[in-house]
């Protein structure tokens, strides 16, 4: 290995929901691989949910099997009642892949959440700071009168950000609404870079798969979630006093159990989770669309895959 100051690589991979992406980063970097990089690569998980202790099943957590075989970080590191924001994904990020550098390994970046991995790559938005008045009020109106009435107020002031964000996400509800009675300007009409930051060398893959392909690999991830106990895991937390307010509670998968107070089945549950969670992915597929400056693969071509890491490797000097 070159290793000198420069030595900055990351190597960011992004894809949809049951895309396979833990699967693939064993077969490219863990213990056992055939690669090139075997036992080289460290994960730097990019799940808005993995975050989360306790959140297992629904978020599709590597196990502790697939985490021995690949190191991962940023899993299990906050606890549910925690907000857990694109900024602060992005600090602990930029701190993961550091100290892996430091160790001499190659961090990868790899999750779903676009939203986090675009702040990772470009930054976050110019806009300001919210006036702690403002913050203040805001909250105080969420309490008073709920996330949809807030989430409505945000679609009068600043359409373009209500239509990105869901109405269950109240926190960016907020600091949309923040920003727009603290400058007079909505969230939506501050630049965002579209250029990946300086800090590190970038290698960015996309993973793709046919769209029916990959809703039928939805649904069977669904069930299996079933089967490996979701049900009782949303019981089980629920018992430990979390409830539909919750950061961690929000997401697909977990949010959707909250329905059977209101009358629905485990099934109805069941298929809401499948269909959110295919709307999720198409609204994955788009956003991470924008990105000109990435590397799009079908997931199932493991060797081009491999081929554009050991390019990219080679280039950085760290393969012979």
């Amino acid at each position: 290995m070159n290793q000198t100051s420069s030595f900055r690589p990351v190597i960011v991979i992004f894809a949809p929901t049951a895309t396979g992406k833990t699967a693939l980063a064993g077969e490219l970097f863990g213990k056992d691989s055939l690669s090139a990089f075997k036992g080289r690569g460290e994960i730097v998980s990019a799940d808005s949910e993995a975050v989360y202790r306790g959140f297992d099943i629904g978020s599709a957590k590597p196990t502790p099997e697939e985490r021995n075989e690949t190191p991962h970080h940023l899993i299990d590191i906050k606890d549910p009642s925690e907000q857990f924001t694109a900024c602060s994904f992005t600090e602990e990020a930029d701190a993961a892949c550091r100290e892996i550098l430091g160790r001499g390994k190659i961090p990868v970046v790899m999750g779903g959440s676009g939203f986090y991995i675009k702040n990772f790559l470009t930054g976050p938005s110019l806009a300001p700071a919210a006036k702690p008045e403002i913050h203040a009020k805001m909250l105080e109106l969420l309490e008073k009168n709920g996330k949809t009435a807030m989430h409505e107020v945000l679609l009068l002031v600043d359409p373009l950000s209500a239509q990105r964000i869901n109405e269950n996400d109240t926190y960016r509800t907020i600091r949309a609404l923040d920003v727009f009675f603290s400058s007079g300007k909505p969230l939506s009409s501050y630049p965002v870079s579209d250029t990946p930051r300086k800090i590190f060398d970038f290698l960015v893959i996309v993973l793709t798969r046919d769209r029916d392909e990959l809703f039928a690999r939805i649904d069977a991830r669904v069930d299996a979630m079933f089967e490996a106990g979701l049900y009782e895991e949303f019981l089980s937390l629920v018992n430990r006093g979390f409830n539909e307010e919750t950061p961690a509670m929000k997401a697909i998968g977990y949010r959707e159990f909250f329905k059977l107070t209101e009358g629905s089945t485990l099934g109805e549950v069941k298929s809401l989770i499948k269909k959110n969670s295919r709307i999720y992915a198409k609204k994955q597929i788009t956003y991470m669309k924008q990105l000109s400056f990435a590397h799009y693969i079908n997931a199932d071509d493991k060797k081009g895959i491999a081929d554009l890491i050991q390019s990219f490797l080679e280039k950085e000097g760290l393969l012979s």
